[in-house]
């Protein structure tokens, strides 16, 4: 009965994992949405959206100490319980970049972007692509798909490294500085979540093998 009790609250909480990770992509993509289209609205959605992420991870992280606490569990078990802890704070960061954006937005405002933002959306999109493929490689707990995360990760890294070099050229004869500098910011923003997506990765290595890897090495 014991056994069975811990397995019921355990599913539980994986289940409020995957809310998380959801709940933080879906922030994240709304807030580049709101950016692409100025749409402040929604860049507002995205601000009041986030207190429901941070309460979520509030909520996961009580019922994993509760649950070691009454069950002390050992190995493969007490491993989960900690990785879900990790997980759910890097999806409540990526919340927080969400809103980081969605405030970018706010501040440039109607203004016409003052260069193409193309290379922004290009490492948005993989970005996106590595954040829904690591709530898969968690599901599946497939090591392969996670190896993958890292090698978009470098992708990522040089679009942003790029990106905000060619911004800085700009504020030689722009005077629109606060936009770049706005711009630049979205940049890491969404370079950080990618970030996020490779630590959730390494923690599922450390969940599958006991062993810390650092994937982006």
């Amino acid at each position: 009965m014991i056994r069975e009790r811990f397995e019921h609250d355990l599913i539980a909480v994986q289940q409020d994992l995957m809310e998380i990770c959801d709940l933080s992509i879906d922030s994240l993509q709304t807030a580049f949405k709101a950016f692409v289209n100025k749409d402040i609205d929604l860049a507002l959605q995205v601000i009041k959206t986030d207190l429901k992420i941070n309460r979520l991870e509030e909520t996961i992280n009580d019922r994993v100490i509760l649950l070691i606490a009454k069950q002390q569990p050992v190995a493969t078990d007490l491993r989960r319980l900690i990785v879900v802890i990790k997980a759910a704070t890097d999806m409540e960061r990526i919340g927080d970049h969400a809103v980081n954006i969605a405030k970018e937005t706010i501040r440039i405002g109607k203004e016409p972007f003052v260069s193409s933002i193309e290379p922004i959306e290009e490492m948005f999109h993989k970005s996106i692509l590595m954040l829904r493929q690591i709530v898969e490689a968690f599901l599946e707990e497939n090591t392969t798909k996670a190896k993958e995360i890292a090698q978009l990760d470098d992708e990522v890294d040089e679009l942003t490294g790029n990106t905000i070099s060619n911004l800085m050229k700009l504020t030689v004869s722009n005077e629109q500085v606060s936009q770049i500098t706005s711009l630049s910011y979205v940049c890491r923003c969404i370079e950080r979540s990618a970030d996020h997506a490779t630590n959730i990765a390494e923690h599922l290595f450390y969940l599958l093998k006991g062993k810390h890897y650092e994937l982006n090495n």
